[in-house]
């Protein structure tokens, strides 16, 4: 009786669930426009989550190293407080030393490049005449310039109405522009907020999480659940801190090479180099973009080399470094490493391949559990089948003795 009603209520789900794709394929456009509001409006929330989770790093250590022997659990709240305190001074430490050490020399090779610029003009029209000159017959042609003849009340109406136009679409772009401002602060305040409050709170948010999962899930699934839930947690932690490193160990690596080869800025492209590293692969590419156009304004000869140095720094660091140190800090093979910063920058950009890595990287560790689990139960049952077979046998050779 219960197998039959476990397998009507198997059916009805699977009934259930079939007609729920049908509806979503059918309506696919409201249902990715509702997702879209949806995510719209939760997108201050998963940013403040993701600033907690980063943020939760320093915290832990903090909490854990530095204060792990405050065991008065009366002051516990205190104790929570100045770590989040600390980590966020730690973070802010961090920003505005990369700010401190890429904006003002940005600054100053920006203020560089106006008497540059102002001796390629003279340079370009000084060109220009001795290009004249040796070519005569161009300036013969002025004359027949001369004599078209021009409606200026037609041009001059063309170019009040562009202007017209043009001051329309300006004030409309700067009220867009102060509204998107506007609009990113707001986010970015409740973002922050929440991330201080997940922090604060986020045994107690655990804690009532477990209760929701356990009275509306069975217990099966809410510890495979939370099983995923760690799995996911070790990895996107794992994955950070190991980002980190190998963002540290590239921007050591140019600075160092730079000075040995006596290129100029080496401490500001390193770390400049250090920081788009955190982006997986294709980051320190920008960094190189900005490294070579600060050399070029010192030295083209210079910019090239400091553009072969990248070529082979990076080819080190892409087909070593990396995979080496980023995938066993997750515990990814370097070849599912680079196929999920390949699927998941083709998919969606720079935020897929942060998330592809460590989501990968659990689906790869569910996978080895439950292949382990397979064969460990292949062999257990194959033990027992030959167990099974060995003990007729021993009986037979019994009975056999027993007869003669």
């Amino acid at each position: 009786m219960n197998e039959e009603k476990q397998k009507v209520k198997m059916v009805r789900g699977l009934i259930l669930f079939t007609g729920l794709v049908c509806l979503g394929v059918l309506y696919i456009k409201d249902v990715c426009m509702v997702a879209m509001l949806a995510l719209g409006i939760l997108s201050p929330f998963i940013m403040g989550g993701a600033v907690a989770f980063v943020l939760n790093l320093p915290m832990r250590f903090i909490e854990n190293k530095l204060f792990g022997w405050w065991k008065n659990e009366k002051y516990a709240g205190v104790k929570r407080s100045v770590s989040i305190l600390l980590a966020l001074l730690f973070a802010g430490a961090v920003i505005a030393f990369a700010v401190g050490m890429v904006i003002p020399s940005l600054t100053e090779t920006l203020l560089e490049m106006g008497p540059v610029i102002q001796s390629f003009m003279q340079s370009a029209w000084n060109e220009l005449q001795q290009f004249l000159k040796e070519n005569p017959e161009l300036l013969e042609q002025i004359p027949v310039l001369e004599d078209i003849k021009l409606d200026w009340n037609t041009i001059v109406a063309y170019v009040t109405d562009f202007l017209k136009n043009g001051m329309i679409h300006m004030f409309s772009a700067v009220f867009g522009i102060a509204g998107g401002i506007a609009s990113v602060l707001f986010d970015g305040v409740i973002a922050f907020v929440f991330a201080i409050y997940l922090l604060a709170g986020k045994e107690r948010l655990g804690a009532q999480v477990r209760r929701i999962v356990s009275a509306y899930l069975p217990d099966h699934i809410g510890e495979k659940l939370f099983h995923v839930q760690s799995l996911c947690n070790q990895n996107f932690a794992k994955f950070i801190s190991g980002q980190c490193l190998e963002a540290v160990i590239l921007g050591t690596m140019f600075t160092v090479a730079m000075s040995v080869f006596r290129m100029p800025y080496a401490v500001l492209i390193g770390v400049l180099i250090a920081f788009t590293a955190l982006i997986p692969y294709v980051g320190a590419f920008i960094g190189c973009v900005v490294g070579a156009f600060l050399i070029l304004m010192v030295s083209p000869l210079q910019a090239v080399g400091f553009l072969i140095l990248f070529l082979v720094l990076q080819q080190i660091e892409g087909n070593l470094i990396y995979p080496k140190v980023v995938g066993n800090s997750v515990g990814l093979p370097a070849i599912w490493v680079l196929v999920a910063v390949s699927v998941g920058g083709s998919m969606f950009g720079i935020p897929g391949m942060l998330l592809f890595i460590p989501l990968l990287s659990t689906c790869y560790s569910l996978l080895r559990e439950n292949v382990n689990f397979r064969n460990k139960r292949a062999r257990a049952a194959e033990a027992a089948k030959k167990k099974k077979e060995e003990i007729p046998a021993g009986r037979s050779k019994k009975n056999s003795a027993k007869q003669s």
